[in-house]
């Protein structure tokens, strides 16, 4: 069974970093992909960013473009969403998600419908 698990909350100011981890087990097998999304309140799930690990591609959404940077670390079986100078419009509850299937054509999807597990999220609140 896939289980996947962020960490990494937290309250910083405009222009400030913070990294959340995903720390990911169960997967089956190279065919899979692990995304970032995120849920602000009253508006619907975002794909963020993801990375393939059949392939290690990347995917970010324009608005977090040059901002955001997804990384993996396979000896931790974690994935990283580093993110600089953020902004109060970055705050929402972040989630990760996984799926463990072989994709054509390869990469990672930032669209929800796509995986098939998720974390329980992690809150990330900025302040202006």
């Amino acid at each position: 069974e896939v289980q996947l698990v962020e960490s990494g909350r937290g309250l910083v100011q405009a222009g400030g970093s913070l990294r959340l981890s995903c720390a990911a087990s169960g997967f089956t097998s190279d065919d899979y992909a692990i995304g970032w999304f995120r849920q602000a309140p009253g508006k619907e799930r975002e794909g963020v960013s993801c990375i393939s690990g059949s392939d290690g591609s990347t995917r970010y959404a324009d608005s977090v473009k040059g901002r955001f940077t997804i990384s993996s670390d396979s000896a931790k079986n974690t994935v990283y969403l580093q993110m600089n100078s953020l902004k109060p419009e970055d705050t929402a509850a972040y989630y990760c998600a996984g799926l463990n299937r072989r994709l054509y054509p390869p990469g990672c999807p930032l669209f929800a419908a796509e995986y098939d597990y998720w974390g329980r999220g992690t809150q990330v609140t900025v302040s202006s």
